[in-house]
């Protein structure tokens, strides 16, 4: 008898112990790699879906932010989430188009004609499901969650860009994408391709003479120190994708999978507003600091040159 209420006291001690170690289990890290400052629209975006993932999984996955290139520059941290070696990730649709071509039809030239026009097209459920079942039917390695946006590219320089003339000859710095390569010159601008941690220094010493970006970026990565004029060409919607490893995709069950999920429509609901609203409090803080904005840049000659 004595050994029975043992051996049952030991077994109840076990089973205890595994019930509260499989309660008290470390929750499960996830990365998340973009490449610019945790300040700007990518970084609004990652913190949505982080916060808004751990409040459905009850804080089971958690995200663990590497903002800043720290994980590389968007072709390579495509390259790594397609191996598995990056969780998640935020990345321009143009750049997105070096994995999958039709990821650029989301950045081709005066496509969206104003703010109203592009968070209509990125709060249409429709167009929305057609641009993931497109990517998802055919990238290898990851998966399209959501789409955002961080506003508008401008071109800024020390020189004013007023119209298509202004831009004959001179040297841009553009993302090695064939939409790029393709417009600029059509512009009659000379393109340049670089790490965008290397345009600071190229614009300081001449290598380039302009470069492209949303107003938010280019604030907080200080490049108006060294290109103090912005001109708002608005010529390239700076849309987004937000994607997931294929690797970590599998691994999850289907609940985790509506959680993921989730969190990323959260951000795709959100990002515009928000990303709209970084970029007219950027121009307000530069103004003030002196950087000249040329609002009314003539853009038919443009948008005439970008029409297929």
């Amino acid at each position: 008898m004595r050994v029975n209420t043992i051996l049952m006291a030991t077994v109840l001690f076990f089973a205890t112990a595994a019930s509260i170690g499989a309660q008290a289990a470390e929750p499960r890290h996830f990365s998340f790699a973009y490449d610019q400052p945790h300040t700007t629209a990518y970084g609004i975006a990652a913190d949505t879906f982080a916060n808004k993932l751990q409040e459905l999984s009850k804080s089971t996955m958690i995200i663990d932010q590497f903002p800043g290139a720290q994980l590389g520059q968007e072709p390579q941290v495509l390259q790594k989430l397609r191996t598995g070696d990056i969780d998640f990730a935020i990345t321009s649709t143009a750049n997105s188009a070096t994995v999958q071509p039709e990821a650029g039809v989301f950045s081709i030239h005066f496509v969206f004609r104003s703010e109203d026009h592009l968070k209509k097209a990125l709060a249409d459920p429709a167009v929305v499901a057609a641009f993931k079942e497109m990517m998802n039917s055919k990238v290898e390695g990851a998966h399209t969650l959501a789409l955002g946006t961080m506003g508008f590219r401008d071109i800024y320089s020390k020189r004013e860009i007023h119209n298509l003339s202004d831009l004959k000859n001179v040297k841009v710095r553009v993302q090695a994408t064939a939409t790029e390569d393709t417009m600029f010159p059509a512009y009659g601008a000379q393109t340049v391709h670089m790490p965008f941690g290397d345009v600071y220094t190229s614009l300081q010493t001449g290598v380039v003479e302009a470069a492209e970006n949303g107003i938010n970026v280019y604030q907080m990565n200080k490049h108006y120190e060294v290109a103090p004029i912005m001109s708002l060409t608005e010529h390239e919607a700076n849309n987004n994708i937000i994607w997931v490893s294929d690797k970590v995709w599998n691994s999850l069950n289907d609940e985790q999978k509506r959680w993921v999920q989730a969190a990323a429509d959260e951000v795709g609901r959100t990002m515009p507003d928000k990303a709209f609203g970084l970029e007219h409090e950027s121009m307000a803080r530069l103004e003030k600091m002196g950087v000249k904005f040329v609002k009314e840049v003539d853009k038919s000659g443009f948008v005439k040159e970008a029409e297929p």
